[in-house]
């Protein structure tokens, strides 16, 4: 069976990979000296350097001592917070399930950062219980998390993010980059409060995964386990309501992403998860530098 990461592996292409890496970037790189680094250059020796750092043949043939000078990679954190519940056994307008437009899009945020060396880990709620996997390093630990969350059954409980990012207030005080994997009511049911908290410690990111419209089509209700009857999907007067609920709901979270300064975007289905996430990468570099 082709694993999680050999899928998406296979829908990232060579640009994409390139292209992320600079995004990851920003001011990646420092210049340290020590052991146990990349080498990057020589320079002269200043007093007080390690003499163990001095390059005593290349002294020898300037004349002068010199040190070696490496150069150190910052690796990121990055944490993926997948929403939960029966909300996300529901489908997306393109009639794919939520959850799945979920796992892959992390899985791809997760992939990308991993190309990059970055330590990557992932949160959600099962139930009222949090599910945590710490910030590590490889393909088999990103592996685990996409195979955990995919094996979860959400059926029978409602979602409740907001427990899940008071957990990382709380435990987790490392920089991360949070990638918050939710939809518009996950979005809108979380507070200012919260949202401001992450943002001083953090670097905030959303992707909304889209819901299908209850009008129009054939819909199932995830609440009920049925499907919705036809005299309420082809009603006029609903599609109204409906349409101003969803409008209302979007310009109050833009609103609240906006005035916290966190960029977002909205995935209705797997082919757009590759150009939504690098839409949404180079989004927040521009942002970050430009505060």
């Amino acid at each position: 069976m082709i694993n999680h990461i050999t899928k998406i592996q296979a829908k990232v292409s060579v640009y994409a990979k390139k292209k992320t890496s600079n995004i990851f970037d920003g001011s990646y790189k420092s210049i340290y000296t020590g052991n146990g680094m990349d080498f990057e250059n020589l320079r002269e020796y200043i007093p007080g350097d390690n003499i163990r750092d001095i390059d005593w043949k290349a002294s020898a043939r300037n004349k002068n001592l010199l040190i070696k000078e490496y150069i150190a990679e910052k690796k990121h954190n990055v944490m993926l917070v997948f929403d939960t519940g029966k909300n996300f056994m529901a489908d997306t307008q393109a009639g794919e399930l939520k959850k799945n437009v979920a796992l892959n899009a992390g899985g791809t945020l997760a992939y990308l950062a991993a190309q990059n060396r970055d330590n990557v880990g992932a949160i959600y709620n099962r139930n009222g219980m949090i599910q945590f996997f710490p910030l590590r390093m490889g393909v088999n630990h990103l592996e685990h998390i996409l195979t955990s969350y995919e094996k979860e059954d959400f059926a029978g409980y409602d979602s409740d993010i907001n427990k899940t990012l008071d957990y990382i207030i709380k435990n987790i005080p490392k920089k991360m980059i949070i990638f918050v994997i939710t939809d518009a009511g996950g979005i809108h049911n979380i507070s200012d409060n919260t949202i401001k908290k992450l943002c001083v410690q953090h670097d905030l990111l959303f992707v909304s995964i889209g819901d299908a419209t209850l009008t129009g089509h054939p819909s199932f209700d995830v609440r009920r386990s049925r499907y919705v009857s036809e005299y309420i999907t082809g009603n006029k007067k609903l599609m109204d309501l409906e349409k101003k609920t969803r409008e209302k709901i979007a310009y109050e979270n833009s609103r609240k992403l906006l005035r916290n300064q966190i960029v977002t975007t909205e995935i209705h289905s797997e082919n757009d998860i590759i150009d939504k996430s690098l839409e949404l990468l180079e989004r927040h570099k521009y942002a970050s530098n430009n505060r």
